[in-house]
């Protein structure tokens, strides 16, 4: 009886996951389809990514990026 159990609940946990996994894709073809749209109005999507991906960390952890890009930029001439 315990190896049934295990097995049930080991089914549900691979369902679960499975269903999750599709609802990800989902979003993912979700978040394409807004980059897409943008674009298509006429901005520029890996700008965009990059200010998500900035948006999302902490800003001490922006703070320091920005001295680090700006130390190398000065340090390369790009200044």
């Amino acid at each position: 009886m315990s190896d049934l159990i295990q097995a049930d609940q080991l089914r549900l946990f691979i369902e679960r996951i499975e269903r999750l996994e599709e609802e990800k894709k989902g979003i993912s073809d979700d978040i394409r389809d807004v980059y897409s749209e943008s674009k298509g109005s006429g901005y520029d999507t890996k700008i965009m990514r990059a200010i998500v991906r900035l948006r999302r960390m902490e800003k001490n952890d922006r703070d320091e990026m920005d001295a680090l890009l700006e130390t190398y930029r000065d340090a390369l001439g790009l200044a």
